[in-house]
């Protein structure tokens, strides 16, 4: 039901599995929810974050609802408090972003690897500096979507399902024009849609992230581990940010400005795109000296920054 309104539903289809484990683990023989089985469920792990524990029993309490809906009686748990949220992003600094350039241009694999994508990771970085988009939706991005000769990309597969128009600089047409030029001089057999590819032709995967952290080192960033950053999904956190901090410069109105960029984020709300207000606030208190502190609050906070 939830994949057929358009929902991609992938953690939700891996804790109703868990859910069935469990079921036949204690052999639960109801056709419903028992509230026994329901604790049992709602019980903390270990290892385990708030926020996660907080989405396990919030998609168990969905699931349990819809039987009811179906006429099959079933124990809906209550949810507990949700977690405050005290993650901040890391913002790359103009010197930092510069020195992720040179190191992914100094790249070098020091062995064979028909998987490696090494060969994407200049252009790859640069389009998600300049461009603000999920490193997901980069890698779904096909050649039919880059537009090189109108300077735009079409961004398809997105997270809250909007699809949407990137126009793209000419610096960056360069670069993707350079990227594209060595690509197709691979000898690859069978070549798959995709714009940015492995070494054999087929559509680049968790491999991006190892060669990130690469270019952290070889950039003297630190990575600090336990998803505290930096990420690579933090350079769309630093576009957003520089785009406001470079409208406030050039005296636009920063929350006249808010739909558009919320629009070119693909963010499903503007509450969502209201906390890099916040955050160019905190950075550049002295660029948007002229909006109202006041008004920085005037959508409701929104708790996380990775779904962004």
């Amino acid at each position: 039901m939830k994949t057929k309104l358009g929902f991609k539903y992938t953690t939700g289809k891996i804790i109703l599995s868990q859910i069935d484990q469990l079921a036949h683990q204690h052999e639960e023989k109801t056709k419903g929810i028992r509230k026994e089985f329901a604790q049992k469920w709602c019980e903390e792990r270990c290892n385990e974050s708030e926020r996660y524990r907080y989405d396990r029993i919030r998609f168990f309490a969905q699931f349990s609802s819809y039987l009811c809906d179906l006429g099959i009686p079933s124990y809906i748990p209550k949810l507990p408090r949700y977690p405050n949220n005290t993650f901040v992003p890391y913002i790359y600094s103009q010197k930092e972003v510069h020195a992720l350039f040179k190191a992914a241009d100094e790249l070098r694999s020091v062995k064979r690897n028909m998987n490696s994508c090494l060969i994407c990771m200049p252009a790859l970085i640069r389009l998600l500096y300049c461009t603000g988009i999920r490193i997901g939706e980069a890698l779904a991005i096909t050649d039919e979507d880059v537009n090189l000769e109108e300077n735009y990309l079409q961004v398809k597969d997105s997270k809250n399902g909007k699809e949407r128009i990137i126009p793209i600089s000419t610096s960056l047409v360069v670069v993707c024009k350079e990227y594209k030029l060595y690509r197709d001089q691979l000898p690859i057999k069978n070549k798959s849609e995709y714009f940015f590819v492995n070494i054999n032709g087929k559509k680049c995967g968790q491999g991006v992230r190892s060669w990130f952290k690469k270019c952290l080192n070889k950039a003297a960033i630190y990575h600090t581990g336990n998803n505290h950053g930096p990420r690579i999904h933090d350079l769309r956190h630093t576009f957003a940010v520089t785009s406001l901090a470079s409208m406030a410069e050039a005296g636009v109105d920063l929350y006249a400005s808010l739909p558009i960029l919320s629009n070119y984020l693909g963010h499903g709300s503007i509450g969502a795109t209201n906390h890099y207000v916040r955050l160019t606030a905190n950075m550049y208190p002295d660029l948007i000296r002229d909006v109202d502190m006041t008004c920085l609050n005037v959508f409701p906070k929104y708790n996380n920054y990775e779904a962004n």
